[in-house]
Order: structure tokens, then sequence, then C-alpha cells
């Protein structure tokens, strides 16, 4: 069943002969969406050396369509071992590494994989040894990570456990609010499939209206209508996108107003889901992001905004196609404020590079960027193109994806800002939200910009009431 057979045969065995521990088998693999395939996988140690030396166990399945995707890698520990959660590992045991995200045929191989987490493990060593107390607690948790590195599924296992209206549903969203942006990110959402259930939560008074009764009347499969907090249980995403129409005077009021709404939402929405990670949409996004975040009194990795996230991909979209400068495209990011305020910048990813451009090249450079951003003014910010920014923000967090977006984070301690207040910034989003902080291309303009920015929504903050 293997489509390329013989190229996989042929890198097997070179790997046989690098990692002669390893064993071989044919097994079925349970993917997330329910669907199995027979497929092969061996398991075996890597060496590592952090402070002394480790065998590592580790487990991986090869896909029927080898060499040409990538592996998909566990660890595979003892019942005297615990897995430490990091930039690399999640609490499954899952691996992830650039070099699989990265994964192109014929560069790159199994050998050179298992090579880079070799690398990476002694950077941070995955896992830990277990106290006899401590490993009796842990072998039932244990024993389900093995059951899914042996192809069992989450959706399998709360199929089991579960109850309720959300038996078997394993990727859910809610979406707070059913107004234009609400209803679009419903659609966005349903179109891009992450999700196995999405829940829209009307919070307006009286009968279904307008997009919310054509959601009813149409049924689009997956997608539930309700008034009630508790149907948003057990959430992966809780997307907030309700805004206050009262008869605010000032700007001021007007995002007091929308602070006493969150007020009686985020509660309620922490209650019934507690591991969930909130998605701020409202306006202004990086007030609104704050205040979600110190009401629900979640970690700050799990507390973001949509932020520059759109403005990010227009830009990249702007350089790569309009302007024809993939290059400058690849680290490119909007950062910062919102609106008027943000400001181009550029990872730190090729610094070496970067500390060896000429004045000439950080010039051109310079004058693309203004370019794009010229293009970038003209492109408003419509309810469905934000509820498309909503879907890619969810597919990254629901898949674990690790890739790169400019969304609203804690700015706290990045570019010498001080004040607790949310900025667009580069970060490494999966399951429990912000993984990482991209570095940023060192800039004093934009630093100065950055800080600017920090400054005035601080002062905006200290004239709330939460």
């Amino acid at each position: 069943q293997y489509k390329f057979r013989d190229l996989t045969i042929e890198e097997l065995k070179n790997v046989n002969k690098t990692y002669p521990n390893f064993t071989f088998s044919m097994n079925t693999y349970t993917f997330k969406d329910g669907s199995q395939k027979d497929l092969l996988n061996f398991s075996g140690t890597v060496p590592v050396k952090y402070g002394n030396s480790y065998n590592i166990p580790i487990h991986l399945w090869i896909l029927d369509s080898h060499p040409f995707a990538p592996p998909i890698c566990f660890l595979k520990p003892t019942v005297n071992m615990g897995i430490s959660v990091g930039k690399h590992v999640d609490a499954r045991g899952r691996i992830y590494l650039p070099y699989l995200q990265n994964w192109s045929h014929p560069k790159s191989t199994v050998i050179g994989l298992i090579k880079e987490m070799i690398a990476k493990f002694e950077e941070e060593l995955p896992l830990y040894s277990l106290s006899s107390s401590d490993a009796a607690r842990q072998s039932e948790l244990l024993s389900y990570i093995a059951k899914i590195t042996e192809g069992e599924t989450d959706m399998k296992s709360k199929s089991k456990t579960g109850g309720g209206n959300n038996e078997g549903c394993f990727n859910k969203i809610t979406v707070v609010g059913a107004g234009d942006l609400g209803i679009a990110c419903v659609l966005a959402v349903a179109a891009k499939g992450a999700a196995d259930k999405v829940v829209l939560l009307d919070l307006s008074e009286g009968a279904a209206k307008g997009g919310t009764m054509d959601l009813e009347i149409f049924a689009l499969p997956n997608v539930e209508i309700s008034k009630d907090f508790s149907a948003s249980a057990d959430s992966k995403v809780v997307v907030l996108t309700v805004n206050s129409l009262g008869n605010a005077q000032t700007y001021l009021d007007v995002i007091q107003s929308n602070v006493d709404l969150f007020r009686g939402i985020i509660p309620a929405i922490s209650h019934y889901s507690q591991n969930t990670v909130l998605l701020v949409a409202s306006h202004p996004v990086e007030v609104m992001t704050y205040v979600s975040w110190k009401l629900s009194a979640f970690p700050k990795s799990r507390v973001i905004g949509v932020g520059a996230n759109l403005d990010t991909e227009r830009f990249q979209y702007i350089l790569t196609n309009l302007l024809k400068a993939q290059v400058l495209a690849k680290d490119a990011c909007i950062i910062g404020e919102q609106g008027e305020d943000k400001v181009p910048s550029w990872t730190s990813c090729n610094l070496v590079a970067n500390q060896t451009e000429t004045m000439a090249a950080r010039n051109s450079r310079e004058k693309v960027a203004n370019r794009a951003m010229e293009v970038l003014k003209g492109k408003g910010h419509r309810s469905w193109s934000v509820g498309l920014s909503v879907a890619d923000l969810t597919d990254s967090i629901l898949k674990d994806k690790r890739k790169v977006h400019s969304i609203s984070t804690l700015a706290k301690g990045c570019c010498n800002i001080n004040s607790e207040v949310f900025l667009s910034l580069p970060c490494i989003l999966g399951t429990n939200g912000v993984i990482e902080m991209v570095r940023l291309e060192e800039d004093p303009l934009v630093q100065e910009k950055l800080q600017s920015s920090a400054g005035s929504i601080h002062d905006l903050q200290q004239q709330l009431k939460l």
C-alpha cells in the first residue's frame, strides 16, 4: 500500500544500519478524524547527552506517502518516566520539530530527523525520572499515552469517558456573539474543517434574527446555535466577537460598555471551559484582550487577540505576489497596535544575515516595505475577512501547527515595555495558545513605536473600571 515502496524500504535499511536497536512492525494508526490505516512503525532509543548520557525512547509512524511526507513522531516513556512538556514535545508525547515542518524529499530523511531530534533533546531533555510513588500515580496516564502512540485517539477516549451532548466531540469551538462578525467566524471556521463542532452563542434578546435565523433554516452540519452558556462547555477555543451597542457618548464610554458586557461573559465561559484558549476579536482588540485576561485569570498564553494576523498575511501576500519580494516576505510581519499605528517588522530568524547587510540593502527593504504598506492601507477589515483570519488562527491552535502568527499577546518585558498591555507580536501558536514569542529584529524606530502604543493603551486601561 506504500506508494513509493522501494524508496521507503531503502531509507529504512539505512536507518537500521545507523540505529540497529530499532524494531519494525505494521500496526493500525487512527487519525484524529477517526480514519485508520495500517502503517509501518518503528520503536527504539536515541542517545542524548544532557550532563549524563540518556537513551530516549521514541516511536515513529511512517505514512504511506513516505518519503514525501514526514513521519508522525512520539516519545514512548516507560512507567518510570515523566514527559517534560516544552517547545518540541506536548503533554501526550507528540514530537514537533522544525525538521518535520520543513520536510522536503530528497533533502529530508529519517536519519536527518533523528539527528535533529537528538540535538533538540540535548538542549531541552524531554523526559525526567519519576520516583516510585510518582510512577505509581502516573501509570494510568502513561498507559493512556502509550495507547495514543499506538494509534488510539483522543476522540475514542472521550467517547468512552465523556458524557452529555459533547460525547465523542474532539475539537469544539464556541463563537460568542451572533452579529455579522460572529456569523462570519462560524462560517469560516466551519469551512476550514478544523473543528468537529462549532457553537454560536447568541446573547441577543428575543428570538433568532437575521443571519442567526438563516443558520437555523439551512442547518449547517456540526453547527449549533444556543443562548445557554452551558452549550460552550469543553470548548478548545472560544472566540469573542461581541461589541456593546449602547448609547455611549465618548470613546472611553464605548470601551467601558464593552468591559461591562465582558464582565457577564468571561466568568461564565471560564467556568464551562477551564482549559480553553480565549481568542478575542472584539474592539478595541488590545484592550479587550487585556480585559479578558484579567477577568478569566487564565495564564497569558491562553488569552490572545486577533491582532495583526490579517494584516500580516496580507502584507506577506503583497510582498510576494505584487512586489515580487519573496525573500523579504518570509520573515515579515505587522506588529503593534491595530489601526493606523501598526508597523512592519521582521523576525530575527536571519539575524546573522541581517547583521552583514549593507546600508543600501536596508534602505531597499524599507522602500519595498513602504510600498507594501501603502497597498495595505486600501484594505479594510470586513467581517468576512476577519472571520477568515479567525479560522486561520483556530486551525493553528486545534491542529497544534506551531505556526507563527502576529497576534495580540501580553507585551510586558518586550522592547522595554513594563506595563501590562497587549500588542500584536509574532508568536508560535499551538494547542495551549502561545508557545513562544518569536524574537524581533532590533530596530530603534520600531521599538519606539511599540513603546508609544503601549503607553497610550496603558493610560486608557487605567481609566476603565474592571
